[in-house]
């Protein structure tokens, strides 16, 4: 069973909102065994709307509508759906109910736009909005089914797990489609795919989708079966045949991130960590402290942009800026050994570097950065180039200082 899903509205066009409607659908769908076929986004024109509604009712066995069910004088999704399947709007007793019962309860009056929304399409079912005035609409005709639901993302949240899934499950019983992403970090896309070999062999009919970002690589697995356990088992295979290929740069899955894989391993080994940023500018002491818990091995991270607080505050000394300059392997290391023996931690982290736009040399270009590490097997400096663009080589340095120190902890490095 496929699906089309069709988002309606200018502020989606514009930029103004940004669609995330579109992946909740499609992951719910997905869970259930319904694939994906298209995504499309229209405006709040008639033309448009019918257009795109034609589309999808023509290419796919389920159509999921959402935006344009509004009381305002630009929701006009309920009328071309009216035109589309030619019917016509008639009152509906038990919405025009639940409407009054829901603005008596937000001690709102009963005006004319909230009475016109109990007016519902004569051909559709009535899907339930529990927490909203606009009701959802769900089609069925030859073989094919359309659910026309709220733009508003809670409501059409409610609405998909309270009726549209539920409808859809039995229907899509005939196959299981399983997702994992394994998360990786540390290697490029290119290098990775090497690494990899011969995806077909390795794959053995799954898919694999490459998904670069700034901080890493993710691999999306997907696999299609007939039961639950035919499919979690394919996945599990795929899995362990690439963890035996690339775990040196594998730090988690799904939606894990770094920053919680660390401190987790920080947690359980009952190590304590201290930072002191300088490029990244508090940083990454921001993502340690954003996990839950944090409290336990997060001792202190100290911001030394300036080369004088690098001095000042740390004890760096002044000629190791000198001689070397403050993004310098020296530097990094003895910025790294400073913080961890003023905080008395097991770990000290330190970055040091050139973000840019402008303060690269040759000899040291935008993107330079040294990452530093003191613990008890001693203190050590690697040097980076994270390219250009000040929030990506934030974002990259940040990545590969947590990611060192998950190796270092698991012995990698």
């Amino acid at each position: 069973m496929n699906a089309h899903i069709l988002t309606i509205g200018d502020e989606l066009l514009i930029g103004q909102v940004i669609n995330t409607n579109q992946a909740f659908i499609a992951e719910r769908l997905n869970s259930i065994g319904v694939d994906v076929a298209c995504m499309s986004t229209v405006g709040d024109t008639m033309d448009a709307v019918l257009g795109a509604l034609r589309t999808g009712w023509e290419s796919s066995a389920v159509t999921v509508v959402t935006g344009g069910l509004g009381p305002t004088h630009d929701d006009i999704t309920r009328n071309a759906v009216c035109t589309f399947f030619h019917t016509d709007l008639v009152p509906n007793e038990e919405v025009r109910r639940h409407i009054g019962e829901l603005m008596k309860k937000r001690n709102l009056p009963t005006n004319a736009a909230a009475a016109d929304q109990s007016l519902v399409p004569r051909s559709a079912d009535v899907i339930p909005n529990p927490i909203g005035t606009a009701p959802g609409l769900r089609f069925s005709r030859e073989g094919r089914i359309m659910f026309v639901l709220p733009g508003v993302p809670y409501e059409m949240k409610e609405m998909m797990d309270g009726s549209v899934i539920p409808f859809l499950a039995p229907l899509a019983a005939e196959q299981v489609i399983r997702h994992r992403t394994i998360l990786t970090t540390g290697i490029a896309e290119s290098f990775l795919a090497a690494q990899l070999g011969d995806l077909d062999q390795l794959l053995g009919g799954a898919s694999l989708a490459f998904l670069p970002s700034p901080s890493g690589v993710r691999l999306r697995i997907t696999v299609h079966g007939r039961t639950p356990s035919e499919a979690d088992g394919t996945v599990r295979e795929v899995e362990e045949r690439i963890r035996s290929k690339v775990s040196r740069y594998i730090y988690g899955t799904d939606d894990e991130d770094l920053e919680t894989v660390l401190g987790r391993m920080l947690a359980e080994k009952k190590l304590t960590i201290a930072v002191a940023e300088s490029c990244t500018g508090g940083l990454i002491a921001h993502r340690l402290t954003n996990v839950p818990g944090s409290s336990a091995y997060f001792e202190r991270g100290v911001v030394t942009y300036s080369d004088a607080s690098k001095t000042g505050l740390l004890g760096v000394p002044e000629q190791t800026i000198g001689a070397h300059g403050a993004v310098s392997r020296e530097a990094a290391e003895s910025m790294a050994l400073a913080v961890r023996t003023t905080a008395r931690t097991d770990i000290g982290l330190s970055t040091t570097g050139i973000a840019g736009p402008a303060g690269g040399t040759p000899s040291k270009p935008v993107g330079t950065v040294w990452i530093g590490i003191a613990d008890r097997a001693g203190t050590l400096a690697l040097k980076f180039n994270f390219g250009e663009g000040r929030a990506r080589v934030k974002e990259r340095a940040s990545q590969a200082a947590l990611e060192l120190v998950r190796r270092r902890l698991l012995n990698l490095e």
